[in-house]
């Protein structure tokens, strides 16, 4: 199976959440020419939930999407929603090195947060998305242990609300049935959903408040004007006061320096067929979603259908796998050699945004034009907060904005010819460092 990925295609990808996303409906598309408060550029969850945000607030928003709601990573990624806005919960000295020290306690308040909107939001607009909490970090090394529980130390320390628990070499089987980890942490105030129905029932919210949401609407240009910005699709125009700029790796060249801070990676998954039901409370006693400590991770949970749905293989070439069930397969058995002969029913990938320091890209061009980007594969959660601080900044409140636009986010070197490969050979470096144990 291959990777279907056009920058423009009007089909969601041939992945799991498609084959059982509960709304494939479909938005409208946008005929004329209209005015709004907001223009919103993309239909990913930092687009959706800006949407969402600030329709809440009664402002009149218009999103437009060039393919389907959802089409991007937000509707293809693993579906693992943990905390942490752009360092790790748990660091707190390297919060306070990015953010500086009198920002440092709203960051890592924000890194909570970010998981609570998610949760807030499906109770409040009752969103069948299967969201279900709990979640593992497995350890393959004593090193990885001692770094676990410093962790996890850290986070009571500073009052973290959840739940966690260190695990040892038996209890861990008691979470993931498979002979390769020797310990772990749970948390229970991180957890898993089904992200492309969250994605499209938050659309589905955002449009019950008065949201205009349009499918197929190719942004081909930015008209920036004294009083407003005009978004040119070619057989449409939206004018608005504001515009949001969230495609993320999809962006393209739309906005030259944005693209030039941003670079594609790509992610493959894999989901079986539903598992007898002894043979998934074997492998997945808790039903948690888990993931190991390495560079090169592997991340996996079941379905509610008993799916095993497994994942990792991030490439930096820009090239997907010609067969991603090859690629991704001999990883999955490494965990679980019981799925040996278990069925592939489907296998997908696409492209995350990665930035060069890691932390998630929130700012301005000029005074009307925002945008957000680069959660380098830890988005479904932080997406949510970089959506509420662009709504508080459009409202009028930059304090917590304003914390992230200053954060200097360099391009990468090379250029457009060559700084692909030379993160691809730096990522080669760190994947030899996971297979020689160091």
């Amino acid at each position: 199976m291959r990777v279907r990925d056009s920058i423009h295609d009007d089909r969601l990808p041939d992945s799991y959440y498609t084959a059982t996303c509960n709304d494939l409906s479909g938005f409208k598309r946008l005929e004329g020419n209209i005015k709004v408060d907001v223009c919103i550029v993309g239909g990913g969850f930092t687009g959706v939930a800006t949407a969402l945000h600030l329709a809440e607030k009664g402002y009149e928003v218009a999103l437009v999407e060039q393919n389907r709601i959802g089409w991007g990573a937000s509707g293809r990624n693993g579906g693992q929603v943990i905390g942490g806005y752009g360092q790790a919960l748990s660091d707190f000295s390297k919060i306070e090195n990015s953010f500086g020290a009198g920002n440092a306690d709203a960051v890592w308040k924000m890194g909570v947060e970010c998981v609570d909107i998610i949760s807030e939001w499906v109770k409040k607009y009752s969103i069948d998305c299967d969201l279900r909490w709990g979640y593992v970090d497995l350890a393959m090394k004593e090193s990885e242990i001692d770094d676990l529980k410093k962790s996890m130390d850290a986070l009571q320390a500073r009052g973290y609300p959840h739940e966690q628990k260190l695990l040892n070499a038996d209890e861990v089987k008691t979470y993931v049935g498979s002979d390769r980890y020797i310990g772990g942490v749970t948390n229970m105030g991180w957890g898993h959903c089904h992200v492309l129905n969250l994605v499209i029932g938050e659309a589905r919210a955002a449009e019950r408040l008065g949201a205009r949401i349009f499918e197929d609407a190719r942004v081909s240009k930015l008209d920036i004007r004294d009083d407003s910005v005009v978004v040119d699709m070619d057989h449409c125009r939206v004018t608005a006061n504001k515009v949001v700029l969230a495609g993320g790796a999809y962006l393209g060249k739309l906005v030259p320096k944005l693209a030039s801070r941003v670079l594609p990676a790509g992610s493959y998954i894999v989901a079986t067929e539903p598992l007898d039901e002894a043979l998934a409370n074997k492998i997945m006693p808790r039903g948690f979603a888990a993931c190991d400590q390495r560079w090169a991770l592997d991340y996996f949970r079941l379905t509610p259908d008993r799916r095993m749905l497994f994942g990792g293989l991030a490439t930096y070439s820009g090239k997907h796998p010609r067969d991603i069930v090859a690629a991704v397969l001999p990883n999955m058995l490494k965990v679980f050699p019981e799925l040996e002969n278990v069925r592939i029913d489907h296998a997908w990938g696409g492209y995350m945004g990665i930035g060069l320091n890691r932390i998630p890209q929130v700012g301005r061009v000029g005074d009307n034009i925002y945008y957000a980007q680069a959660y380098s594969g830890h988005g479904v959660a932080p997406t949510h907060m970089s959506a509420r601080l662009i709504s508080e900044a459009i409202e009028g409140d930059t304090n917590r904005f304003d914390i992230m636009a200053n954060v200097k986010h360099p391009p990468f070197p090379g250029g457009q010819l060559f700084r692909q490969p030379m993160l691809a050979i730096g990522m080669a470096y760190y994947r030899m460092k996971d297979a020689i144990g160091r």
